[in-house]
């Protein structure tokens, strides 16, 4: 077996324990920063529900949106360096991909509890339910499809972002790929690097799947 996969990808195969390196650190940014992400994205996404703040956060939050990823690294690079005290690597790569991650997944959030029929939370009203009760019994409870379809669609999106952000030396498979696939023309990286990429998308979109059909009522 192990001849197979030295005939195969042996420039994998020579760079073993820093291609496992990068795989460990692009899960470390994919859970960290889509843990972040579902923390304050879902808590702006509820907050937006409120026109007042909807105004103000809701510009903000396009305003994030609207930068380019690649550009807002670079912008955001004065402020990486004081929070982490680097910009590249796995520390300096984190703060830049919640910054572009959870403005996008508030959206979605938004989104999701705007599906809400309208009569449920006049009905919790009339029975004089809390705004808070009001917020985790009906908005979060009756949105939970939409906000797992949020998720797996945000964690797509993100696996993206932090191949994108490996091209500015942010570390995981998109910098591992870039150095070896594409600057020094090793193909079979490349290749193996685009099909672990597969994988894992794959993998999050099924499981979303299976989540939605299994909360959706």
């Amino acid at each position: 077996m192990l001849e197979v996969l030295n005939d195969l990808i042996p420039n994998i195969m020579n760079k073993l324990p820093e291609f496992w390196q990068a795989i460990l650190d692009f899960f470390i940014m994919l859970g960290i920063t889509g843990a972040v992400s579902f923390i304050f994205g879902t808590l702006f996404g509820v907050i937006l529900e409120n026109k007042v703040i909807y105004f103000i956060l809701g510009k903000i939050i396009d305003l994030f949106r609207a930068i380019p990823f690649v550009i807002l690294i670079f912008f955001l690079g004065p402020m990486t360096r004081i929070i982490a005290g680097t910009t590249i690597g796995l520390r300096g790569a984190l703060f830049p991909l919640m910054v572009g991650t959870i403005p996008f997944f508030a959206r979605q959030v938004e989104s999701a509890l705007a599906e809400i029929d309208r009569g449920l939370i006049e009905a919790s009203q009339a029975m004089g339910s809390s705004p808070m009760e009001i917020i985790f019994r009906v908005y979060l409870k009756e949105s939970i499809p939409g906000i797992i379809r949020a998720t797996t669609i945000t964690l797509i999106s993100l696996i993206g972002l932090i191949t994108m952000v490996g091209a500015v030396g942010g570390g995981g498979i998109g910098d591992f790929a870039i150095r070896y696939g594409y600057n020094s023309m090793q193909n079979d990286v490349t290749y193996v690097c685009v099909i672990i990429l597969l994988l894992i998308t794959t993998t999050i979109q099924g499981v979303g799947n299976i989540l939605i059909r299994k909360t959706t009522h």
